[in-house]
């Protein structure tokens, strides 16, 4: 297929310009220079080049004030486009964004456990028609394609009853150099929930914020760190592991946050109800038929994942926390409200009372995520904020 080409990788305050824009919004170029420190006549030839490159659209004049009328300059969303694949235990996602986060095409597959075959036929099956919106000129602005996939698919294989002799295979597998072959783009390889942070922060509320704790609960809880505003991926790319967090419960002693609120405990109170539990990862299902079983595990991941919550609270004064879960959002506001209220009844003397939000992605964070990698790696800023 080939990578995008407008003027290959851009250079430093170029990336600036759009990052700024794509955190702000649309901005007039004085407001633009201000945030940057840049000069007025370096951001207009910037501007220019963005706009013949067809990154940047102008906006409708703002008029009223003193001197010429400005004009806000907005990202264009037929700018860049790119590709995100996202690994999950339960199911697998191929997504098409635009330079505004926007899915453009999607194709999910739900399977027992994952197998390097079974994801690379998902990929080979569904790539064309996934690009198939990339017709003409749009075919040469495709940035990439990035992978979100839990590291070490082949731990914990007795909690999603996964052959063992399958998954280990995950371990001699060059999965960005099969990907790249299969599609011929530059690819980006992250843990799936970093991949979900960095669509928070790019995309979703994130941006609000300059340091936060994201948790994304999924087959499996994990999370990310953002700190100044910049996503850590850490030394083994695997920071913001928060379901190693040890927690202790009255029920099971102390055992890893990862074994309390997590997806597939739901999965399985489901089926000990006799209630459909595949139906969980079907993205069309509003869990609203799942009664005491889902009130119950919101109940318990709730009170668990205060106490996670309060833990990485004591390591780092975060801002806010934010809580992003694959399931209906009105599931994710119910967990995050009742985490909030675990949280008060517990011992926080210390520590200011950490700050539990919604993130605004929502399920398909992890996809989004990952479509995001090659568009940061080749157009943006990792740290846009500026006065």
């Amino acid at each position: 297929m080939g990578g995008a080409n407008q003027s290959g990788i851009r250079d430093h305050n170029e990336r600036l310009v759009l990052a700024l824009i794509q955190r702000h919004g649309a901005l007039p170029s004085a407001d633009i220079a201000r945030r940057s420190n840049l000069s007025a006549q370096t951001v207009s030839i910037i501007i220019r080049a963005l706009e013949k490159d067809g990154l940047l659209i102008r906006g409708e004049p703002i008029r009223g004030k003193v001197g010429k009328p400005s004009v806000p300059m907005a990202l264009n969303p037929e700018g860049i486009f790119s590709l995100g694949l996202n690994i999950g235990r339960k199911s697998a996602d191929l997504v098409l964004i635009d330079l505004t986060g926007q899915i453009r095409a999607q194709i999910k597959e739900t399977y027992p456990y994952p197998t390097p075959d079974s994801v690379f036929r998902f990929l080979e099956n569904n790539l064309p028609t996934v690009t198939a919106p990339l017709t003409g000129q749009r075919r040469s602005r495709l940035a990439g394609i990035g992978i979100a996939e839990p590291f070490e698919l082949w731990n914990w294989l007795d909690v999603v009853n996964a052959p063992k002799e399958e998954m280990l295979a995950w371990r001699d597998v060059d999965l960005e150099g099969r990907v790249a072959e299969m599609t011929g783009l530059p690819v980006i390889l992250r843990n799936d929930t970093t991949a979900a942070c960095t669509a928070e922060h790019v995309f979703g509320r994130g941006r609000e914020f300059a340091d936060y704790a994201y948790f994304f609960i999924g087959s499996f809880i994990g999370g990310g760190v953002v700190l100044n505003d910049t996503v850590h991926t850490g030394r083994t790319g695997n920071s913001g592991a928060f379901g190693s967090i040890p927690v202790t419960s009255g029920e099971s002693g102390t055992r890893q946050l990862i074994h309390h609120a997590s997806i597939f405990l739901l999965e399985r109170k489901l089926a000990s109800a006799g209630l459909d539990s595949a139906a969980i990862w079907q993205s069309d299902c509003d869990w609203s038929e799942f009664g005491p079983a889902l009130d119950d595990w919101i109940n318990h991941t709730a009170r668990h994942l205060a106490i996670g919550v309060v833990a990485v609270s004591s390591v780092i004064d975060f801002e806010r926390i934010l809580i992003e879960a694959n399931c209906p959002s009105a599931v994710r506001r119910t967990i995050v409200e009742r985490t909030a209220d675990a949280i008060a009844e517990l011992d926080t003397q210390g520590i200011a009372a950490p700050i539990v939000t919604e993130a605004g992605v929502g399920r398909n964070a992890r996809a989004i995520g990952a479509a995001a990698l090659p568009i940061l790696d080749r157009y943006l800023l990792s740290q846009p904020r500026y006065a």
